[in-house]
């Protein structure tokens, strides 16, 4: 125990503090910040049908979300080590499972989050350039380079080269980007519900308790579809934790990352909200699928689901679906940045623990892991040639619900486990808060096993996959560090 303990302590050689508060901060918020609150909007209406379950979807969504990161900003406080939630399970459960989570960072969760907002981007982008939104493919079935997937590539390759240039471009990169994409949600909903408020939207769906509450709700079981409809909510709130990947390089983490985390959540949430409202003010929540015009398209056909655009274009014609284009863009390309800063340092703690290569574990003159960035960097371009928005939503939700689930539980046990280790935040709510937070995401992954068995059940199989890697990695491991390393 007093060895464990001590590991927890023991400051990761090498990466040395360069992030503030504020830098923290604009690390959760830029990296919830990316695509998805522009576009997901209409895939959960064409589900829930109602304004009232599309709001409902994103307050069950941020709540979940909240708890969860006050919940781990008391595993921060206790770890501020590289590698963040990597520690926390390694810590709680042993190795295996802290491996897994790094292995499904790797393979999809982080990765394959990468390439959605990178997708995001390029689709964004084809409203400025129409080329990228040609369906004209370079390769065959689902695997190709259409303009929109080599947009993507190129906003991934940027973004590694510049992170490979040290933290402190990184930390510019993310702060700039950031502060540009809250400011952007403000102007969305400043516009949207107090400037220019659309009187028939505000008919369509306020003018009655019928048109809120009901309009177009899907017949049926709607809570196990209420609870498919989250998966875009809950993707674009995701990625908060990825702060804590990168806690050895931010000062004072006891302090500051409890803050970051309950903060920068919190304020992300409130703005998704005001934001899907500033859509509801301008545009019917349900509409035709190929309508005259944006409003006739209304929130649940808007064009290539660019729901944010089609808003903006109800206030200011074709100058507002590319002004909020290029908002978008800038959102997008932040959040990667913030992704692929954080994601490499989890990559990093698994090599320095020795279940990964060694090579992952090696700064350049940067002082960044080099080799961890190029690999993540790699297989996330390969997602984005391979796959689609939507079906890089899907795939990264389960397998991230699971870890988040597991992850939270790391409270009660190390509450039990070591009940003497300093603790300088301690969980809001406990127990009620992260009990609730674990019932809920355990109702939302047997929710999407059941209804969305296609992309679930092959996250479970990539989460298990790397048992044998694991195992094999660790035997290796052990049979090249001396007895007295280990």
């Amino acid at each position: 125990m007093e060895q464990a303990a001590a590991r927890v302590e023991a400051p990761v050689a090498g990466l040395r503090p360069g992030l503030g508060l504020f830098d923290s901060i604009t690390l959760v918020a830029g990296s919830m910040i990316g695509s998805g609150v522009f576009i997901v909007a209409a895939d959960i209406v064409r589900q829930v049908g109602s304004p009232a379950a599309l709001l409902a979807t994103w307050i069950v969504a941020g709540l979940m979300t909240i708890a969860g990161a006050l919940a781990y900003g008391e595993l921060a406080a206790m770890m501020p080590q590289a590698g963040g939630q990597y520690v926390y399970l390694r810590e709680a459960y042993g190795g295996l499972w802290a491996f897994l989570f790094g292995w499904t960072l790797l393979l999809i969760t982080q990765t394959g989050t990468i390439a959605a907002v990178a997708i995001a981007f390029a689709r964004f982008l084809g409203v400025l350039w129409p080329v990228l939104g040609t369906r004209v493919w370079l390769g065959a079935g689902s695997f190709g380079f259409s303009g929109e997937r080599l947009g993507a590539i190129m906003v991934i390759a940027i973004l590694t080269i510049a992170n490979l240039r040290g933290l402190n471009l990184g930390r510019l990169v993310q702060n700039s980007f950031t502060t540009a994409k809250v400011l952007a949600l403000v102007m969305i909903v400043l516009v949207g519900c107090v400037l220019f408020p659309n009187p028939a939207a505000l008919r369509a769906n306020f003018g009655s308790a019928d048109r809120f509450f009901f309009q177009d709700v899907p017949p049926g079981n709607f809570l196990a579809v209420f609870g498919t409809a989250m998966v875009g909510a809950l993707f674009s709130s995701d990625a908060w934790a990825s702060v804590t990947f990168a806690a050895s390089e931010i000062r004072n983490p006891r302090r500051n990352l409890p803050r970051a985390l309950a903060f920068g959540s919190g304020a992300v949430i409130f703005l998704y909200v005001l934001t899907n409202l500033a859509y509801l003010f301008q545009l019917p929540a349900t509409g035709v699928p190929h309508g005259s015009d944006v409003f006739a398209r209304g929130i649940a056909h808007a064009a290539s689901d660019r729901v944010a655009s089609a808003a903006m274009e109800a206030v200011w014609g074709a100058a507002g679906a590319s002004l909020t284009a290029v908002l978008v863009m800038i959102s997008a390309f932040g959040c990667a940045n913030g992704l692929i800063l954080t994601g490499a340092r989890v990559i990093y703690a698994m090599a320095e623990d020795g279940v990964f290569f060694a090579a992952a574990r090696r700064l350049n003159v940067a002082n960044v892991p080099a080799f961890a960035l190029v690999i993540q960097g790699a297989w996330a371009a390969l997602l984005a040639v391979s796959g689609t928005y939507s079906q890089l939503l899907d795939y990264v939700i389960f397998a991230a619900l699971f870890f988040y689930l597991l992850t939270v539980g790391a409270v009660f046990r190390l509450r039990r486990t070591r009940p003497n280790v300093p603790r300088p935040y301690r969980a809001w709510g406990y127990p009620l808060v992260p009990a609730a937070y674990m019932v809920a995401a355990s109702a939302m992954m047997i929710d999407l096993l059941v209804m969305r068995p296609r992309f679930s059940w092959p996250g479970v199989i990539i989460v298990l996959s790397g048992v044998p890697v694991y195992l094999v990695t660790r035997r290796r491991s052990s049979a090249t560090t001396a007895p007295s390393q280990r």
